[in-house]
């Protein structure tokens, strides 16, 4: 059997009860959880998942933006019953 070292993390409560119950999905402890991590984190020599901001960039948030307002106001947009219909609509403007 391989020696181990023991750890003492701070967590909050209710994080720790959630992702116990995430990993748990996959037959895992959270100390299983957190040796998949350290593994990965020596395998590929860094945090194993980037860090980066989650704000979709302008382009993303005006076509939000433009799905509420046409929520909102179903007149300003165009609605299908199927898929073939919308398919026929987007050809006729691109061969028109």
């Amino acid at each position: 059997m391989a020696k181990t070292s023991s750890m003492y993390i701070r967590i909050d409560p209710a994080i720790k009860a959630e992702v116990e119950n995430i990993y748990a999905r996959y037959g895992m402890s959270l100390t299983d959880a957190i040796n998949v991590f350290l593994y990965q984190s020596r395998n590929v020599g860094g945090l194993p998942f980037d860090l980066r901001d989650e704000t979709p960039n302008a382009e993303t948030r005006a076509a939000i933006e433009e799905v509420r307002r046409m929520k909102a106001d179903p007149s300003l947009g165009k609605a299908y019953t199927d898929v073939e219909q919308m398919m026929e609509d987007l050809l006729s403007d691109v061969h028109s």
